[in-house]
């Protein structure tokens, strides 16, 4: 049934499921649309196509594979899915995986050891799995890589059984006696011999039932002691009993995971409330609670308050207090200037003439170039809270309703509106504040209570150092 031949001849993984169907089944009239037949074969890539004869089959599975790796032995993972419906199989589920190759060919690429090395390992991993290691009779078993490989991932042996297949082929004056009793490389699921169809015999149209009958005929002959332990249609049965067994001792673990599955995925479905029913209130509904938790969350009447670190309104607050406030007072007034700027300024403002008063003009000057510095520290200030309120927006993504996590596009697109609506106002606020300083530097209220008081301390100041002077002067010694 499969592809035979020379090379690499399977290079796709080909899962193949045998199901075991009664002569008067039902579902063969069903499945093959009234065409008579007893066997009869699906491909999961052909839909519902049947194909009666196994050379359909068999050259279906040729062009599915040239199709996906090409004409010139290339390799692909991608597997191909065959189900076989018959009266003359067990109901058994096998993965044919590509030989381990060791000199690149064709389109095949350098590593191409590795890249089937890690797809054979890649589904005989499977703890679930029962691995059929495959060695030719007339090589040397202490060599098998099959064998190797199912050791890396099986060293107890518990699911490997070897097949030794090629019984017919050996040298004249050999036999497979040591092997097949396990003396050689014992395997813990044991070995079993078969011989299968030549390519003559196939290229002969040879069916399968006449090469089963002589290959009964051929172990009776070369191996009469083990012929009942031997052979195809032991090894199907051998096969099935382990399957069945090894899904009797993984059952219950699988029944534990699917039941906390099925908990889970029930629970997340009843989260997500009943069907929707109308459109566009349940958007306008969602949008509003969005909103709705935006705003709260900056009040600080959020249903769900951080307790690891200021958020929303809080933040906010501690930036324009804290961070903001302290930046301010950390300002020196007179930072940046000295006596001798302060008296260039003066004399620059006076020009050609000596100056028996401070002239406003370098007063104004003066203040203004402090005043000018309060700007950067207050635009720092409109990031920071342009950041806490994008930080707004995941935090009531991460604690927003159940209904909004159903319709993830919905959300995305939410978030994406307040976020650019944010980013649009960020340059409005930063020119309100360049307008605000600018104001400031506009004009020089010194009527300004704050100003007065001021002033009052700097001459209150002045008339004590005066005084301090006199007495200074009237108590030192007379020279």
């Amino acid at each position: 049934m499969l592809p035979r031949g020379t090379g690499v001849v399977t290079r796709r993984p080909l899962i193949l499921q045998l199901v075991h169907v009664d002569p008067g089944d039902g579902r063969k009239m069903k499945d093959e649309n009234g065409v008579e037949g007893d066997e009869w074969g699906k491909f999961l890539h052909t839909k519902n196509k049947i194909y009666p004869d196994f050379s359909e089959i068999r050259q279906e599975i040729e062009n599915e594979t040239e199709r996906i790796s090409g004409i010139n032995k290339g390799i692909s993972d991608e597997p191909i899915h065959l189900k076989i419906f018959s009266p003359n199989v067990v109901n058994l589920t096998l993965v044919d995986l590509p030989g381990i190759t060791k000199v690149p060919v064709g389109d095949q690429p350098q590593d191409i050891e590795v890249q089937i090395r890690e797809l054979i390992l890649k589904h005989i991993s499977n703890p679930n799995s029962i691995i059929l290691a495959v060695t030719a009779a007339n090589t040397d078993m202490a060599t098998s890589e099959a064998l190797k490989v199912a050791r890396e991932v099986d060293p107890d042996g518990r699911r490997t059984l070897a097949v030794v297949t090629k019984l017919d082929l050996m040298d004249a004056g050999t036999d497979a006696m040591d092997v097949l009793l396990g003396r050689v490389i014992p395997v813990k699921l044991g070995l079993i011999g078969v011989v299968n169809r030549s390519q003559l015999d196939i290229n002969n149209k040879k069916s399968v039932s006449d090469a089963i009958r002589d290959e009964d005929a051929f172990l009776q002959k070369k191996y009469p002691s083990l012929a009942n332990r031997n052979g195809t249609k032991y090894l199907a049965r051998t096969l099935n009993r382990l399957l069945m067994h090894h899904i009797r001792d993984c059952l219950p673990e699988l029944k534990t995971r699917i039941n906390v599955l099925v908990a889970q995925y029930q629970s997340l479905l009843s989260s997500y409330g009943q069907p929707v029913e109308d459109q566009n209130a349940t958007l306008l509904q969602l949008i509003t609670k969005f909103a709705a938790e935006y705003c709260h969350t900056i009040e600080g009447t959020a249903k769900y308050i951080e307790t690891a670190e200021l958020c929303g309104g809080a933040r906010i607050c501690y930036i324009f207090h804290e961070t903001f406030g302290r930046t301010l007072e950390s300002v020196d007034p007179l930072g940046g200037l000295n006596t001798i700027d302060i008296l260039t300024a003066i004399r620059n403002a006076t020009g050609p003439r000596p100056s028996l008063f401070v002239p406003e003009v370098s007063f104004e000057l003066l203040v203004k170039k402090q005043v000018k510095r309060l700007e950067e520290p207050s635009l720092r200030c409109v990031e920071l809270v342009h950041e806490e309120l994008q930080r707004i927006i995941q935090h009531c993504s991460n604690y927003s309703t159940q209904e909004l996590l159903r319709f993830p596009k919905l959300h995305d697109a939410i978030v994406e509106v307040v976020t650019s609506l944010l980013r649009k106002r960020l340059p409005i606020t930063n020119e309100m504040v360049h307008n605000l300083v600018a104001i400031e530097l506009a004009y020089v209220n010194t009527k300004h209570p704050d100003f007065a008081d001021a002033c009052g301390v700097m001459n209150n100041n002045i008339g004590v150092e005066e005084k301090q002077n006199e007495r200074t002067a009237r108590c030192s010694p007379q020279g």
